[in-house]
């Protein structure tokens, strides 16, 4: 007999022999047991893929920067701040994170303009910093320049630190390395207001000169040529008597393209930058205060996930029909998917749960990942001694390997969202799928997936022997 008194396997067992039922009425009107779970899974995806069209598509706000946009930034990190503080109270970035918090509710009112000067090492950053401070500001915003540090070092290899920067002049003494394009495109990405420096051109010949600038023109828009140090020139100077005099002379610096440039931005776009550095150091505390969150949840949801799958083996071990086995991990996995969407404030109804969890073993199916991992447990498990359950061990194991990957992905997929209160909008498939596939790859490496073979195995076989006496 199997221990009934055990409510880990008397819960499963319940959901097996529903399932069984339900089966068994389907094969009397004169379903097969495949008809049946391919209309079961047909009727959840077509339902899931009418709902899922409701969705409406999210576009990208290419909008200037103003600010109703940077409040909608702030509240947005003061959100997931105060969710944090509910879920965790304690936490030990909370107070680092509600400083901050107040440090960026500050910079709406801000008028001064930052600019950053970054680059490589000896582009003439420094230089170019002096030279900018008998720059004559005719606006009313006031500016500072700070230089950061290198770039492409091994203290610094490719890391702008400049969020606090409104503006980014980029020094480089010649073409585009493939390093600093990159660094470029990273600023791009991030809204990052930059112009380019083209420093040292007195260096260069005319021809060469002309070459370089234009091949810089070619890539960015904002470049700007500067001699912030020109080398020092020997001058020759014809006497009346037919002598020749002759000296050194330093010619003074030439950044005035620079300087009128800089006022235009200033001038223009000055308020813009203000908001737009504000609303990247809000999503900055965002991401940072997500981290911190997701953590916490992560925390709540790892023995959930670890309880579930060790449901599903029991129910998948103890069901004695096996073209059952994955309509019962569906089945359990609505309550894994409830319990995990209360913890990621997604609540599901279990109506909507059962749903999702038939939705994510048809994409299970769809990917090939039934195939592959029963393949790679059946493998592992050839060279257990318990021969005479080898069937039951596969698929409890089997049915324990996928609720556990359901349940990391759906963690996953879950952590990539906004903090929310509900998941009336349904989910978005393409997304879903991506992260099953990246969770059963990681969770694919041999010697995982042989800790977590041995250790169904250890779960299923006090059972197996029960059975076999």
């Amino acid at each position: 007999m199997l221990g009934w008194q055990r409510p880990m396997l008397v819960g499963a067992i319940g959901l097996s022999l529903v399932l069984w039922l339900w089966q068994s009425f389907d094969s009397a009107v004169g379903l097969s047991e495949l008809s049946v779970f391919s209309a079961v899974l047909l009727g959840i995806s077509l339902w899931w893929w009418q709902q899922n069209k409701l969705k409406k598509a999210t576009s990208v706000d290419n909008s200037p920067p103003n600010r109703e946009k940077v409040v909608k930034a702030i509240a947005k990190a003061s959100n997931i701040i105060n969710q944090l503080q509910a879920e965790a109270e304690n936490h030990a970035t909370l107070s680092t994170l509600q400083e901050q918090f107040t440090n960026l509710n500050n910079q709406l009112e801000r008028q001064q303009l930052n600019i950053a000067i970054t680059g490589g090492k000896a582009v003439g950053k420094t230089t170019l910093l002096q030279a900018l401070s008998n720059w004559e500001n005719t606006s009313n915003k006031p500016v500072t320049f700070q230089e950061t540090q290198p770039l492409f070092t091994l203290e610094n290899p490719n890391v702008i630190e400049a969020n606090y920067a409104d503006l980014v002049i980029f020094v480089t003494s010649g073409d585009l390395t493939d390093s600093q394009w990159q660094i470029w495109q990273q600023m791009a990405a991030k809204n990052q207001r930059t112009v380019l420096a083209f420093s040292k051109q007195d260096e260069y010949l005319p021809a060469a000169r002309a070459t370089v600038l234009y091949s810089l023109q070619q890539k960015v828009t904002d470049v700007v040529a500067i001699s912030a140090k020109p080398n020092v020139v020997k001058v020759r100077q014809h006497q009346s008597d037919g002598t020749v005099k002759e000296w050194l002379e330093t010619p003074a610096a030439d950044i005035s393209e620079l300087g009128q440039y800089l006022q235009q931005i200033v001038v223009k776009e000055g308020q813009q930058l203000i908001w737009e550095t504000t609303i990247r150091q809000a999503v900055n505390l965002q991401i940072e205060a997500k981290t911190a969150l997701n953590q916490v949840r992560e925390q709540k949801a790892t023995p959930i996930i670890e309880k579930y799958q060790w449901i599903a083996a029991a129910a998948t071990f103890a069901n004695p029909v096996p073209a059952l086995d994955l309509l019962a991990t569906a089945a359990i996995n609505a309550s894994l998917i409830t319990e995990l969407g209360n913890i990621y404030q997604q609540k599901f109804s279990f109506q909507q749960a059962q749903t999702v969890a038939g939705t994510m073993v048809r994409l299970m199916l769809k990917l090939g990942l039934v195939e592959l991992s029963t393949k790679a447990i059946a493998t592992l498990l050839k060279s257990n001694v318990v021969t005479f359950v080898a069937g039951g061990a596969l698929q409890g194991v089997s049915a324990a390997y996928l609720t556990r990957v359901a349940g990391l992905s759906l963690v996953e997929y879950f952590q990539s969202q906004e903090v929310a209160t509900n998941a009336e909008t349904g989910l978005n498939l393409d997304k879903l799928g991506q992260t099953l596939q990246k969770v059963f790859q990681q969770n694919q490496q041999v010697t995982l997936l042989q800790t977590f073979v041995q250790q169904g195995m250890n779960r299923l076989l006090p059972e197996a022997q029960t059975k076999a006496s």
